[in-house]
């Protein structure tokens, strides 16, 4: 079974890395101000280096984990007696609550904050953004998702999914794609959509400290944090309107991005 789950992961995620890829470069919402193989390079490095990480100190305990919360019978799910189809959809729906305060956290917490803006840094934004994250904040999240498991105690197929598809929505939601108004304006009220992300990183931080949704778009509004930033009369935000203002020569910088939650440039904590 874990072999199973490990493959199906592994499909997804290049499946939706390479399909997402392939849009953008066929209908790309902004121009690249940067060189496109650079970046996949530096961000497919940094894929590499966090694989690596996850695989040797966190995949295997975490799995254990879920196994453990699950025979125990522990969690909210289980006392609920939740089984099924059923079981898989409010395990989904919860979980994405669940993260989606955990990444409002992150920018609330200076501590976590110093970590997550190793991901904000980055001076643009498509598909390969998605995989920019420090590996210091894949271990402080891997400590908030087994306290996920443990308070809901999905099953691990349940979870399977979830991380699937938040996987799949991050790699949807850092596009360099856009939908048409009509389009745009139903779309985002169930899903993130590429445009509603990209508010969430921009430098302007009255709109970058909002939006903090991963799958589900209606947490933001139900919790009010949801603001938009107007659309430009061209359609798209200006060079330099996304990522965080200081040292944004360095945003392809593997030293830069390493040692980013230890350095004092972008500590202020937004909102």
């Amino acid at each position: 079974m874990e072999l199973d789950l490990d493959g199906g992961r592994l499909v997804i995620f290049l499946g939706g890395l390479s399909f997402f890829f392939l849009i953008e470069s066929i209908f790309p919402a902004r121009t690249w101000h940067e060189s496109r193989a650079k970046r996949v390079f530096f961000h497919a490095a940094v894929a590499g280096f966090n694989t690596l990480l996850v695989r040797i100190f966190i995949y295997v305990p975490f799995l254990l984990w879920i196994v453990y919360v699950e025979q125990q019978g522990w969690g909210i799910s289980r006392w609920l007696g939740l089984n099924g189809w059923l079981e898989i959809i409010l395990s989904l729906i919860m979980l994405d609550a669940f993260d989606y305060f955990w990444h409002r956290a992150n920018h609330r917490i200076p501590l976590l904050w110093r970590f997550h803006k190793a991901h904000h840094a980055d001076t643009e934004m498509d598909v390969t953004t998605a995989l920019r994250f420090h590996p210091g904040e894949l271990v402080l999240s891997s400590f908030a998702k087994a306290s996920w498991v443990l308070i809901w105690g999905p099953t691990p197929i349940a979870w399977f999914i979830f991380e699937g598809l938040i996987s799949l929505c991050a790699q949807f939601h850092h596009s360099n794609i856009d939908f048409p108004d009509r389009i745009e304006r139903y779309l985002s009220r169930i899903i993130v959509t590429p445009r509603f992300h990209t508010s969430h990183h921009m430098v302007d931080r009255q709109y970058g400290d909002a939006n903090f949704s991963t799958i589900f778009s209606f947490w933001d509004p139900l919790f009010k944090s949801y603001n938009q930033v107007p659309r430009a009369p061209e359609g798209q935000p200006a060079k330099d309107a996304i990522g965080l203002p200081e040292a944004r020569d360095l945003s392809l910088s593997f030293r830069a991005w390493f040692t980013e939650p230890f350095s004092r440039r972008n500590l202020g904590l937004p909102g």
